[in-house]
């Protein structure tokens, strides 16, 4: 037998269309690696939380918690605030003076408050989505002065709730209250208070429509009534959109937005410090 012979690796004995297999075993300080792992994982699974059960999972036996420390350092955070907290719930808001204390912690609570519980609505910035109002401007539904803000977070616009804002405008289309032409009519007469293009003839006839169905809501010149949550339609600022299109829409089928009542889910100081946020935001009445 040849030296070569003497030096070949053993082979498994296993043969794939005459391919071989040798048996060359794993080095010893991998098997060791490996060996420690599997102790070190059975060693962490019962010393922390690790195996998933039908509620929750096993808690191990050190008891650690990721959520308990991120929980111990909001509380920490709550305990800290906790005397601001109080005197703004407290607080007459509409009194808090500008550039004090007290309204400086309110303006950046209340941008946290806005960005974790109102962003996805009104944009980042504020600046609103269609449906969703711009809270940059001065141009409001329900009310622009800080205490009818904090009322509106407070209760919100359309819900489930008792004290919420409510109105409904009618479906002069799709109730037929309006005949097609008439809505058309009265379509042309918004495009012309709100300084858009428009038909003359049919907003000479529009005008009488408009005086007959949507004055008692939108007022005789169209500027709207911010205790109705009626928008003001002489201007450029739109909710839904001011093209001939939408505009018909609107008339046809209606709007019927819906706001939460977030009083519910904000405690009185958060409540009272988005106010005071969105109110730096806005027109500040």
């Amino acid at each position: 037998m040849s030296n070569k012979d003497k030096n070949e690796v053993e082979t498994t004995g296993h043969s794939w269309d005459g391919i071989e297999e040798y048996n060359n075993p794993l080095p010893r300080w991998w098997l060791w690696t490996f060996y420690l792992c599997i102790v070190w994982a059975i060693g962490y699974s019962i010393a922390y939380p690790a195996w998933p059960l039908v509620k929750g999972a096993t808690t191990g036996l050190l008891g650690y918690s990721t959520r308990a420390e991120v929980a111990a350092d909001i509380q920490s955070f709550d305990d800290m605030n906790a005397a601001v907290e109080a005197e703004l719930a407290a607080a007459d808001i509409t009194q808090i003076e500008p550039n004090s204390p007290l309204y400086d912690y309110a303006t950046n609570a209340g941008a946290a408050v806005f960005r974790a519980n109102c962003s996805q609505c009104h944009g980042s910035g504020a600046a609103g989505n269609v449906g969703y109002p711009n809270l940059l401007d001065n141009d409001w539904l329900w009310g622009g002065s800080i205490d009818e803000i904090a009322y509106t977070i407070k209760h919100g616009i359309r819900n489930e709730t008792d004290d919420a804002h409510y109105s409904e405008m009618p479906r002069f289309g799709a109730d037929e209250l309006l005949e097609p032409e008439q809505i058309d009519q009265v379509v042309e007469f918004v495009l012309q208070i709100s300084g858009s293009e428009f038909d003359t003839t049919l907003s000479s006839q529009g005008a009488v429509v408009f005086e007959e169905n949507c004055s008692s809501c939108h007022a005789e010149d169209g500027t709207g009534d911010r205790d109705q949550g009626a928008p003001n339609l002489a201007d450029a600022i739109w909710l839904y959109g001011g093209d001939r299109e939408t505009i018909h829409e609107t008339v046809t089928n209606a709007r019927f937005g819906v706001m939460p009542a977030w009083g519910k889910r904000l405690s009185e100081a958060e409540v009272n410090a988005a106010a005071i946020y969105v109110h730096t935001r806005g027109g500040g009445e």
